[in-house]
C-alpha cells in the first residue's frame, strides 16, 4: 500500500535532494558534452598522440564500472560526496558521448573535411566551424539517451552521501521504516526530470528532420 503522506511529512527533504540531483545532473551534462567532444575529435585526430589518449580513455573508462571511478574522486582525492559524484558521473559520460559524436563526425562527408583544409582552416577550425555542427544534428538521438542515463546514473552519488534524492530517500526510509513508498516517490521525481528531457530530444529531431 503506498504512503504518500510520507511526501507531505518529508517535502522539503524531498525537494532539497531533487534540486540537488538537477544541479549535478546539468554540471555533469554540460562538462560531459564538452569533454565527450574534445575526446572525440582526438580519436580522429591525425596527430598520433592525441589519438592514442582519446583511445585509451573512451576504453578505459567504459569498461569499468562508474562506481570505482567515483570511489576514486572519493577516497583517492578525498573530495566532498557531491562533488566526488560529479565529477565521476561527468567523466564517465563523457566516454560514451565521445563515441556518439565521433559516429557523428565520421557520417560528415570526408569531402568537407577536405575543402574546408584546402581553404585555409586549420584542423580545429574545421571541427569547430564545419564538421562538429553537422555531427552534433546527426547524433541528437543517442546523446539525449546517454543525457537521459546520466540523470538515471546520478543516483551514484547517494551511495557516498551526495546529498541527492536517493541519499536522502535512503535517510528518510530508515528513520522511518517505509520503504516501498519512499522509493516510488523518488522515483516519480526521476520522472519529472527524464520525461520533458525524452520529450525534448525527440522534438528537436524531428524539426531536424523536417528541416533537412
Amino acid at each position: 500500500m503506498l504512503n504518500f503522506s510520507i511526501l507531505a511529512d518529508y517535502w522539503d527533504v524531498f525537494l532539497e535532494g531533487f534540486m540537488n540531483t538537477i544541479f549535478a545532473s546539468l554540471i555533469a551534462l554540460i562538462g560531459s558534452f564538452l569533454i565527450g567532444a574534445v575526446i572525440a575529435v582526438f580519436r580522429i585526430a591525425p596527430i598520433k598522440p592525441l589519438n592514442w589518449f582519446g583511445t585509451a580513455y573512451v576504453e578505459f573508462i567504459r569498461n569499468i564500472p562508474l562506481i570505482l571511478i567515483v570511489f576514486l574522486f572519493f577516497y583517492g582525492f578525498k573530495l566532498g560526496g557531491f562533488t566526488a559524484g560529479t565529477l565521476g558521473l561527468t567523466i564517465y559520460t563523457a566516454a560514451f558521448i565521445a563515441e556518439a559524436i565521433r559516429a557523428g563526425i565520421l557520417s560528415v562527408p570526408k569531402g568537407q573535411y577536405e575543402a574546408a583544409r584546402s581553404s585555409g582552416l586549420t584542423y580545429i577550425q574545421t571541427m569547430r566551424m564545419i564538421i562538429l555542427p553537422q555531427a552534433v544534428k546527426v547524433v541528437i538521438p543517442p546523446l539525449g539517451n546517454q543525457f537521459i542515463n546520466l540523470v538515471k546514473n546520478s543516483s551514484i552519488l547517494g551511495v557516498i552521501a551526495g546529498l541527492d534524492i536517493m541519499y536522502y530517500a535512503d535517510l528518510i526510509s530508515s528513520e522511518t521504516f517505509v520503504v516501498f513508498s519512499v522509493y516510488i516517490i523518488v522515483a516519480l521525481f526521476y520522472l519529472i526530470i527524464t520525461i520533458p528531457l525524452s520529450l525534448t530530444v525527440s522534438s528537436i529531431e524531428r524539426r531536424l528532420v523536417k528541416g533537412s
